[in-house]
């Protein structure tokens, strides 16, 4: 169903059909850029089934050799550490089938603070696109897969922080998160993220229910101002789906 802020939504039976869904719309976007896709990846709970179908089941439909792996936010860890979001993509999806030089993680591990794992980062996706400034007709991204909070935070962008007034950068540092785990963490900023062919949020369980009315709602929070600047799609399962937005 469409909405008329121009999100699209998209529901599903329960949280497998919606890994399923979301494999099949990830694997569709790599498909439409053949030279080299970019996909931004989200760390959580939210995308692991999509993570192990995509590894197994659809292993054989992703060229490997040409897709790049991204990720949206990390926290301030090593990448041993079970805290860490790409180490745990890492261990689940990409390892020993994605190149190594394909994998561009946030570099929370030898970094002095997060605001220079941010910089160095933000360098790392400039030399990608080839360039220092987004254009809006050129994406960054093929995909970028988001999820939302219980406080409506995506990414590492919390209600209230300075970082999503952030505008002139690609990645910020974040000195404390707004919910735990309570370690520093690095985001891609607003610009960034919307700077992709589609923004997928993937959302299941009752438990979500009510922080997406309230974004649907129109509430000022992170999760409702992450757009893209091309298809923006909100994948949710049943359970997820408030009766306010299934009404619409």
């Amino acid at each position: 169903m469409k909405v008329g802020d121009h999100r699209q939504i998209v529901t599903a039976a329960d949280a497998e059909a919606l890994a399923r869904v979301a494999a099949q719309r990830l694997i569709a976007r790599i498909a439409l850029h053949h030279e080299r896709p970019a996909i931004c990846l989200t760390g959580g709970s939210g995308p692991q089934r999509m993570f192990e179908l995509l590894a197994g089941e659809f292993a054989d439909r992703i060229p490997w050799p040409r897709v790049h792996w991204f990720i949206s936010d990390e926290r301030f860890v090593p990448f041993d550490s079970p805290l860490s979001n790409m180490g745990a993509i890492k261990r689940v999806l990409l390892d020993g089938r994605a190149p190594p030089q394909n994998i561009h993680a946030i570099p929370a591990h030898d970094s002095a603070t997060p605001d220079e794992a941010a910089q160095r980062y933000a360098r790392d996706l400039q030399a990608f696109y080839g360039a220092a400034t987004l254009d809006p007709k050129r994406p960054l991204f093929d995909l970028v897969l988001g999820g939302v909070g219980p406080d409506g935070h995506t990414a590492s962008l919390f209600p209230g922080w300075p970082q999503l007034e952030v505008t002139d950068r690609w990645a910020a540092g974040v000195d404390t998160a707004h919910v735990a785990p309570f370690v520093p963490r690095v985001t891609l900023t607003f610009p960034a993220l919307a700077s992709c062919s589609e923004m997928l949020f993937l959302v299941h369980g009752a438990a979500k229910r009510e922080i997406v009315g309230r974004i649907f709602a129109g509430a000022d929070l992170p999760a409702s101002r992450a757009r893209s600047n091309g298809e923006t799609v909100w994948l949710i399962t049943e359970d997820a789906l408030p009766e306010t937005v299934r009404e619409r």
